[in-house]
């Protein structure tokens, strides 16, 4: 189980253990006695042993050849084993491919690894064994199999049988004087797949079994993906073994999906049932500087930063003096518009301007510059500036050398900075005044009619909070290339990358190209640049943000929660609750998974095998169909004794889900017994082979070595817990 941490719903994620070294088991006892051998070769564990033992000796089904490069000696690797090599996980293979048998190179080295540890030091395997197999396993598969064990180990006898068979036969057996006539359904959860098998009077009724492909190595696999979706950026990498224990630890079924992921819709009940994840994490290694040196490190980005401010200072100095210079020519330039319109023409196309319209927007834009100029640098000025001196400028230039010509320039330069910054002060003073007077007057309208004045607020609120709504659903709209503000988008970016430029002879006509004419055309750029920031949206943000305040001190009915920021963080509230964010310096809160919707949306896979984009009917629909092909009477009995195993039927909430799945496809009149869930799912089914193996049944049924030499590696006897692929 998963170690907990400080908090009721924190957990640490485990280190692995290091392998444990085992010696082999004693021979002694077994040496020269038929004492059959039970393998349930699974595609997770390998669990092996002879048929006397309480229970089996298990390792992870999984091999990796290595080549150990200290001493240069080539190794086998198997179970946790690979884990004490980091360079051999990436040659790990195991004898499964999903659900088939296929790697008999890695099955050969698993056998190897299950007759060493059982101490079998024998030339060959001198007992005969039950072996499990997959349901409706591929004959191909049965008969490598059969020649691996009959020719490498010279085994006397093979039984195959299905491992979920087994696993019911050992919750249901007889008494020994009794034969098994058990009836029920058996829904078996495995690592690539899951089975619904049908059994009555003991004998499954593998014509109407139904597998699926969906198993607990699909419900990692998909946990894994939705984690790494979820945590994209995650500092660690989170490996399948991690998810599976998530998997196995935390997720469960939900007996209403639907239901449940509406009660996630409250932020409070999704915090409630979130379990946080801690990864291991380390903490950087900061050196740390004596006072003496922070005092001279700060010191030294004061200066440069002082620097800095006067080299800005100078350029924007330098470019609102060039600014005026060409507004003032490009002023004076309109002020002497010719009479006559083909000089007036020519003189325009002179200084680069197509008409009239061009030279208005050029004045007009650089007002707009040196207007904002001005301000800004009026807002960076004391109060009262004490008006310089410039004795050279009006000294004649024939009167002056070289370095008073310099001098005065710069005098120029220096005066006219000094006049742009008289100039912002005066529109500065006189903005004040207007605001003041604008102020006044919406008072004296607050204390006449102050429900007039809320509700013409509260509607210019509601206006910008619905532009800015507009805005943020445009930009999502862009991100989707299919959307129609992003095909959009592309028509302009084609529009304007056609460049028709209209010919000088159409220009004579009348067809003049207009653009730029009207403001509204530059917003074409804004459409195209997506990732600009608007200036827009500052102004926008600061005056709501003045009608807020304003409504807050004088509406007693406006709140808090009437603001956008309070609308705003309702809404994102179960988006944090989702994925909450942690500050960038939190090492510790930036190495968490936080799982909610995760911990039901995976299991609800078995039943919807389409949400991870399987085609593939789910356990419902198959369990359906199963019962559908029995008459009433041999469903009755059927769904009596309703019976699940493997590892995920250890998933909380499985018995209530398939209760509520199962009822509503039954007669009302019909009883459905308790769902039982195995003893030991694990490892139920290869005691139930050990039982099965102490009969007298289990030598009727093995396919000896004469045999196999006879019918081949395909064969197989027809019996109750076995796949009745062929019939003797």
């Amino acid at each position: 189980m998963a170690a907990e941490a400080e908090t009721n719903n924190t957990f640490y994620v485990p280190t692995p253990s290091p392998p444990t070294i085992t010696l082999p088991d004693s021979y002694h006892s077994f040496r020269s006695q038929p004492t059959p051998l039970i393998i349930d070769n699974g595609s997770s564990n390998l669990r092996f042993g002879f048929s006397s033992s309480a229970s089996p000796h298990t390792s992870l089904n999984v091999i990796a050849k290595y080549k150990e490069r200290k001493f240069n000696q080539s190794l086998l690797l198997f179970g946790d084993a690979i884990d004490a090599e980091s360079g051999a996980k990436s040659q790990a293979k195991t004898p499964w491919e999903g659900d088939v048998l296929l790697n008999f190179d890695a099955m050969e080295n698993a056998l190897d690894y299950a007759f060493v540890r059982l101490g079998i030091d024998t030339d060959g395997v001198d007992h005969p064994v039950l072996m499990t197999e997959r349901l409706c396993s591929p004959l191909h598969s049965r008969a490598l199999t059969s020649e691996l064990m009959f020719e490498q180990y010279s085994v006397p006898s093979l039984t195959y049988c299905v491992d979920s068979v087994m696993s019911f036969y050992q919750n249901n057996k007889p008494p020994s004087s009794s034969p098994f006539a058990a009836d029920g359904l058996v829904v078996s959860f495995n690592t690539a797949s899951t089975s619904v098998i049908p059994i009555l009077n003991g004998k499954g009724v593998l014509s109407h079994a139904k597998r699926i492909p969906w198993g607990t190595q699909q419900s990692t696999e998909y946990l894994l993906k939705l984690i790494q979706l979820k945590y994209s950026s995650f500092p660690t990498r989170v490996t399948s073994a991690q998810a599976s224990w998530m998997l196995h630890n935390f997720c469960s079924f939900a007996t209403d999906y639907p239901a449940v992921l509406r009660s996630l819709k409250v932020p409070a009940y999704m915090r409630a049932a979130e379990r946080i994840i801690q990864f291991p994490f380390s903490i950087p290694v900061i050196e740390e500087k004596t006072e003496e040196e922070l005092t001279r490190i700060s010191e030294k980005r004061k200066e440069q930063g002082k620097k800095l401010q006067e080299l800005a200072a100078k350029s924007r100095m330098e470019k609102l003096a060039q600014k005026e210079t060409d507004l003032q020519y490009l002023t004076n330039l309109k002020d002497g518009k010719s009479e006559n319109k083909r000089e007036w023409t020519n003189m325009l196309q002179t200084e680069g301007f197509d008409d009239d319209a061009a030279l208005d927007e050029t004045i007009k834009k650089l007002e707009l510059d040196v207007k904002r100029a001005r301000k800004k640098e009026a807002d960076g000025q004391d109060d009262v500036i004490e008006e310089p001196s410039f004795p050279l400028i009006d000294v004649p230039d024939a009167d002056l050398d070289e370095e008073a010509l310099k001098e005065k320039k710069k005098q120029k330069l220096m005066k006219a900075g000094f006049d742009a910054r008289a100039r912002a002060r005066r529109e500065k003073e006189k903005e004040r005044e207007e605001k003041e007077a604008e102020e006044k007057r919406e008072e004296e309208e607050r204390e006449n009619n102050l429900d007039e004045w809320a509700t013409r607020l509260r509607r210019e609120q509601e206006a910008i909070m619905t532009k800015m709504k507009e805005r943020r659903r445009r930009k999502a709209a862009l991100s989707d290339r299919k959307s129609a503000a992003a095909q959009a988008r592309m028509k302009n970016i084609a529009s304007l990358a056609a460049d028709e430029r209209v010919s000088k002879k159409k220009r004579k006509a009348g067809g003049e190209d207009m653009f730029g004419a009207d403001d509204e055309d530059w917003q074409i750029y804004r459409k195209l640049n997506t990732a600009a920031v608007s200036s827009d949206e500052e102004e926008e943000f600061n005056q709501l943000q003045t009608i807020e305040n304003k409504l807050l001190m004088h509406d007693p009915t406006f709140t808090t929660q009437h603001t956008h920021a309070s609308i705003t963080s309702q809404k994102s509230a179960l988006i944090s609750a989702f994925r909450p964010q942690y500050e960038e310096g939190d090492l510790e809160g930036m190495a968490r998974i936080h799982l909610n919707t995760e911990r039901w949306r995976v299991c609800e896979t078995y039943f919807s095998p389409g949400m991870a984009g399987v085609d593939s009917a789910g356990l419902g629909e198959v369990l359906q169909s199963v019962l559908s092909r029995f008459s009433e009477s041999e469903k009755a009995r059927l769904v009596k004794n309703v019976f699940i195993t493997g590892g995920p039927s250890q998933f909380l909430g499985l018995q209530e889900r398939l209760h509520g799945t199962l009822r509503p496809i039954l007669p009302p009149e019909m009883h459905l017994g308790d769902i039982v869930r195995a003893a030991d799912p694990s490892l139920d089914a290869w005691r139930g082979m050990a039982s099965f193996a102490n009969t007298d049944e289990f030598h009727r049924v093995s396919v000896t070595a004469e045999e196999y030499q006879e019918w081949g590696g395909e064969r197989i006897k027809r019996w109750w817990g076995g796949n009745w692929n062929s019939v003797m």
